[in-house]
């Protein structure tokens, strides 16, 4: 029976302990969270007789891959004594459902792909779907990880992919859908199991935890389904280990401690003193929480986290009802989106994006941690280059820095950042006040002038579009310059060329291509021009290496010269000669004219390109 509904297993000794993840696996449609769409899809397909032969199921960990296959091998071979026929609703247990959920059927045959790889593996399954299924009305192979098999093991499962005999369906799952051939998913159904929203697995993991007997704390919930990242396996395997944790009780402070989060109020409290400019309030509270046991890179996640929730609801005020926030993040958030303005929450994500990794590779991470927040708590009292460059143009007074705790100010998507501002005297120091201020020195330069100024050094630095550099063969001409041959040797023999343009270069890297070699190129190019350069690497295929075109012409002219009736009498005369080279002749008072070098051991060599069209 459905077993979110009701249980038939025990947990006692005798009956031995399943984990929750595995005694509440859904058993039909009905019981899936998160994936309405797919279930919509599957039932119009039933109901009309529309079923296909091959589904692909994608998505990430624990979303109800497998047991999605389960429940589709279920539905296909469903059969009661009332229904003998495919179908989604589940509701009573049919003939052949027991077997195939509990993966004892013999007609449904699963394999993990990540232990049978090979084309045998696939060639055995090639030589039984010609067999009819044993009792059920389907034969059906489900598939697991699908994208670890071979090449050639993909290959041979094609023709039969394609074209199935009537009494056998394919289920594959994955979890790197991009790694399966697309000759392959062209065969298939596919559906994308989404991550399943935290709402739905704080509903999910309350429902459990009634039928448990479990008393579990709101806000532990929000933690475990925050944590579980969409994936309902990974949360009831969180939510397993906080019950053994917490002695068959969940509250919030055992789950934060067994994940060793940061209180998410106190990250709150954390991000209000930086947005004050609070900076011995915020160290104060990063102090606190990590004597508690808090990860320095945990709270800062957990303050970009917040950044995140704050911006949002700056601009989708609906998303405070998510009821995995807790009443302090939805109350506290609301306040503070309607405060902060923009381009301050846009400063603190781009600092904390930078200081996460900062922390994470550092050997002193709590130190690291605290530099960040300094940083933050002392840009949250500065203003914008924007907004200091037009406060000095209208004459308004400066702010003063290192102020101390100030109001947050300026809501909107306006510039003003939270900082306080003070009266600036006749010599640029705050009325009554002594300590330390910024202020615009005095200078005999116009206002508007130093404005302008500012203005045009706030601009990029322009490009230089004359660049001695507008083919390959340029390119090769400076590495020879430069006396770099090996750089000259990679161009020649690596780079394809896409489009080039002054100061940008997009390329194509052959397949025994240096990786390496666009960074390489970038430096060079700074180094050979004098100009800043930008090397990209393009999926287009490009134009033909040097090397290649010249390999080409140079087949090109050895097959002219076969052609030619002398060589080939000649070629017939001598068996085995075979032709090296071919040298175009020509009179030397020609060779200026017509552009023909003279090469090195005394050859007369023609300047000739992949089209020429002279007789040998």
């Amino acid at each position: 029976m459905n077993e979110l509904t009701g249980t038939t297993a025990t947990n006692d000794g005798s009956a031995g302990y399943r984990v929750l993840a595995r005694k509440y696996r859904p058993l039909d449609f009905s019981d899936l969270v998160g994936q309405e769409p797919m279930v919509r899809t599957l039932t119009n397909a039933f109901a009309t007789g529309r079923i296909a032969q091959a589904w692909m199921l994608t998505g990430v960990r624990g979303v109800g891959k497998t047991t999605t296959a389960r429940i589709l091998a279920r539905a296909l071979n469903y059969k009661t004594a009332a229904i003998d026929k495919p179908s989604v609703d589940l509701s009573e247990l049919g003939e052949h459902c027991q077997a195939i959920m509990d993966g004892r059927d013999v007609d449904v045959i699963e394999m993990d792909a990540a232990s049978h790889t090979g084309i045998d593996d696939i060639r055995e399954i090639i030589e039984q779907v010609r067999y009819r299924p044993v009792s059920a009305r389907y034969k059906v192979y489900i598939i697991d990880e699908v994208h670890m098999l071979s090449t050639q093991a993909f290959n041979g499962l094609l023709k039969t992919l394609e074209e199935p005999p009537a009494h056998v369906k394919f289920i594959f799952a994955t979890t790197e859908i991009r790694k399966v051939p697309i000759t392959v998913l062209s065969r298939c159904q596919r559906f994308d199991l989404r991550r399943i929203d935290a709402g739905e697995l704080v509903g999910l993991y309350s429902r459990i935890a009634d039928k448990e007997g479990i008393s579990v704390d709101p806000e532990a919930l929000a933690m475990i389904a925050r944590a579980a990242e969409g994936s309902a396996r990974d949360g009831l395997s969180l939510l397993d280990q906080a019950i053994a944790h917490g002695g068959g009780a969940v509250d919030a402070e055992t789950v934060r401690g067994m994940l060793g989060l940061a209180d998410r109020s106190r990250i709150v409290e954390l991000f209000g003193q930086m947005m004050n400019g609070d900076v011995a309030g915020a160290l104060a509270s990063y102090r606190n929480q990590y004597d508690l046991g808090a990860s320095p890179a945990v709270v800062l996640t957990d303050l970009a986290d917040f950044t995140h929730l704050v911006t949002r609801l700056k601009f989708v005020p609906e998303a405070a009802r998510d009821p995995s926030l807790t009443e302090t993040e939805r109350l506290r958030g609301v306040e503070f989106a309607a405060g902060l303005a923009t381009p301050i929450l846009s400063r603190v994500w781009q600092m904390l994006l930078k200081g996460i990794p900062e922390t994470e590779t550092s050997n002193r991470p709590a130190a690291a941690a605290e530099m960040v927040l300094i940083r933050i708590a002392h840009a949250a009292s500065l203003p914008s280059p924007e907004e200091t460059a037009r406060m000095i143009q209208s004459g308004d007074a400066l702010p003063r820095v290192g102020a101390g705790p100030a109001a947050p100010h300026g809501g909107g998507n306006g510039g003003g950042a939270p900082m306080q501002r003070l009266a600036v005297g006749e010599r640029g120091q705050p009325a009554g006040s002594s300590g330390p201020t910024m202020h615009l020195a005095h200078s005999a330069e116009p206002l508007p002038e130093i404005v302008a100024r500012m203005a045009e050094a706030a601009q990029p630095e322009p490009e230089i579009e004359d660049v001695p550099v507008r083919s390959l063969e340029d390119l090769v001409a400076l590495a020879e310059k430069h006396r770099d041959i090996a750089a000259k040797v990679q161009i020649r023999t690596m780079v394809r060329l896409v489009r080039i343009e002054p100061g940008r270069l997009e390329i194509n890297l052959t397949p025994d291509g240096n990786p390496s070699l666009p960074g390489e190129l970038i430096k060079k190019l700074k180094d050979w021009t004098g100009a800043k350069w930008t090397v990209a690497l393009s999926r287009d295929p490009g134009h033909p290496t040097i090397a290649e075109r010249e390999t080409s012409r140079r087949d090109a002219l050895v097959s002219d010269a076969r052609q030619d009736p002398d060589v080939a009498a000649i070629l017939a005369q001598f068996p085995g000669a075979r032709i090296t080279d071919v040298r175009i002749a020509v009179d030397e008072h020609d060779l200026k004219d017509d552009g023909i070098a003279e090469s090195a051991d005394g050859d007369i060599l023609p300047a000739v390109d992949g089209e020429d069209d002279s007789d040998l």
